[in-house]
């Protein structure tokens, strides 16, 4: 074989698998680390601040973009996948949206997207044709929308009704001075039926899509971004966002690095979890130091690591990934801190509850050359069988995708 040629093949064969390294499905890999068999792919890069996440039947994905904390800069982006399948067009579906954040698929097929004290749909048919559900011109009261957490997240039951965040204004209850509550008396933004720190439930009629009623569903939730709906058992899970600034209120703290930590929460009708009297496996707040939280509230299911910050989560039903990956609970890490940039998965017990080991599905996720430190937000299953996620600190939409076979 003549020289020049054998020299032209070596070195295509070398840049073949080179590049095919740089790949994940046939789109750009993101340069993190991942269990064997696994890698995440880049779906779209350059927006502002991608926050909630909807993979279609058909492909496509829809992701809620707040652009930012100021009101009404929020987008609406639809993701196609283009011909050959070489990564995603992008198309404005909406815009000057009050910060955007949680987007569902309802019973009836219509897109559900939760932006500050309200909740609206759309037909993919039609989507410059809105209908408010919750807030604005709907007969159903907004969103209190305030403070610290004014943030919508939701997930339908599969009776098909809706639950809804309630983020609380405050971190402790603390007050405009961000002097400590009165320990002698009880939070009053966290009491009643229009509680901050809440979940609340509305019962839908169908097929109209509207709300019947609503109440407070539980209590004492600091921030419900991360909710999501047991497959086998129907139970409502919740990934809790534990206060901040304990260190303070703690003589002799040297660090809050790790506590308190943030919280699986197994979500019952009527039930006080305890925020701002108690945090951790039901300990007394600085705050409230005589509190009796273990007779008077119920206690997290686990403990996850302090100020991981989960904001959105799912449990995995599908069959892509391995067998040990059924009915777990994958969970977005958001927190800038320590615990935080990764996406873990929670496998089963041998009940089926998720509070078996942890797995690091998304880890390594640091800043290198011009990529950030990752931040997932939203946590969904695609039809394909992936999970796709929004990062909210990098402007990117994701899919971690298994490329290996599923094992049996």
């Amino acid at each position: 074989m003549h020289k020049t040629l054998l020299a032209g093949l070596l070195a295509a064969a070398s840049i073949a698998p080179a590049m095919a390294a740089d790949l994940c499905d046939g789109m750009p890999r993101l340069d993190v680390t991942t269990p064997a068999g696994f890698c995440v792919a880049v779906l779209a890069d350059g927006m502002k601040f991608p926050r909630g996440v909807l993979p279609l039947t058909n492909g496509d994905v829809l992701v809620t973009d707040m652009a930012g904390w100021t009101a009404n800069q929020g987008k609406l982006w639809r993701l196609s996948r283009k011909a050959g399948g070489a990564g995603f067009d992008r198309k404005l579906l909406l815009d000057k949206l009050d910060r955007p954040n949680g987007i569902v698929q309802g019973p009836d097929g219509m897109v559900y997207v939760g932006v500050v004290g309200r909740i609206f749909r759309f037909d993919l048919r039609d989507p410059a044709t809105i209908t408010d559900v919750i807030g604005g011109t709907a007969a159903t009261p907004r969103l209190p929308g305030l403070g610290l957490h004014l943030l919508t997240n939701m997930r339908f039951s599969a009776e098909g009704n809706l639950y809804v965040n309630v983020g609380s204004s405050t971190d402790h209850c603390e007050g405009k001075d961000n002097k400590a509550p009165d320990a002698g008396k009880p939070c009053a933004s966290a009491e009643g039926k229009e509680a901050l720190g809440a979940i609340r439930e509305y019962k839908m009629s169908w097929p109209a899509g509207t709300v019947a009623s609503w109440s407070t569903h539980a209590h004492g939730l600091r921030n419900s971004m991360a909710l999501a709906f047991h497959p086998a058992t129907g139970a409502l899970w919740q990934a809790e966002n534990a206060r901040d600034a304990i260190q303070a209120a703690i003589p002799g703290l040297k660090s809050d690095e790790d506590l308190p930590h943030e919280e699986l929460n197994l979500i019952k009708a009527g039930q006080h979890y305890g925020w701002p009297y108690c945090y951790d496996s039901n300990v007394a707040s600085p705050e409230y130091p005589k509190t009796g939280c273990a007779a008077k509230y119920v206690a997290p299911q686990r403990l996850l690591p302090g100020h991981a910050a989960p904001l959105g989560m799912t449990f995995y039903t599908a069959s892509r990934f391995p067998a040990m990956y059924k009915n777990s609970l994958i969970i977005g890490y958001h927190g800038y801190r320590a615990n935080g940039h990764r996406l873990v998965a929670l496998l089963p017990d041998a009940a089926g509850a998720p509070l078996g080991k942890s797995v690091e599905l998304i880890k390594g996720w640091e800043r290198k050359g011009k990529q950030g430190r990752g931040a997932p937000v939203d946590v969904k299953q695609g039809q394909d069988g992936d999970i796709y996620l929004a990062d909210d600190h990098n402007g990117l939409a994701l899919k971690l995708h298994y490329e290996a076979p599923a094992t049996k």
